[in-house]
């Protein structure tokens, strides 16, 4: 009993360290908020989120001279991965796994509008921009730009309906 609370406690004061590092390096809203514990932000580029989001457990890697933005009022559902680099589908795929080999990779700025809604288990690829006001259904693996006030989902995401107006 005293060894899992001892275990929470340092548990707690990880994320809660790693979340003040990536408040200070990305300079982020005191009204960003990090959800439960395990989000992760690594690479050399850039993340810029507008005020009023929210994140919950999501992996986010930022290649070199890239950037991932989030508008303002966006929320995150948890196990939402973005990437700003990955493999070039079309590349030669046997080839040596240890790097010794000239790769081709797809790289592109990730978008996120304001007000938008990313359900869990979602994928971005790099290069996507999502327009306000979108939801993303959870499950979803996004490969192509999604427009304003689309609700879309699936595998890959598809155009599910336009949402109404209010």
């Amino acid at each position: 009993m005293i060894a899992a609370k001892i275990f929470t406690f340092l548990e707690n004061r990880k994320w809660q360290h790693a979340y003040s590092q990536y408040r200070k390096r990305y300079k982020l809203p005191a009204s960003f908020l990090f959800g439960a514990h395990g989000t992760v932000i690594y690479g050399e580029g850039d993340f810029i989120a507008g005020e009023c989001s929210y994140m919950n457990q999501a992996w986010i890697q930022i290649g070199k001279n890239l950037h991932v933005t989030f508008g303002r009022n966006c929320r995150v559902a948890h196990n939402v991965r973005i990437y700003t680099e990955s493999m070039d589908a079309d590349s030669d795929m046997d080839v040596d796994p240890w790097g010794n080999f000239e790769k081709r990779t797809k790289t592109g700025n990730v978008l996120i509008g304001d007000g938008v809604w990313i359900g869990a288990n979602v994928f971005i690829n790099p290069g996507v921009t999502i327009g306000s006001n979108a939801v993303i259904g959870a499950n979803s693996v996004v490969t192509k730009d999604v427009a304003a006030n689309s609700i879309v989902g699936g595998v890959p995401a598809k155009l599910i309906r336009q949402k109404m107006a209010y």
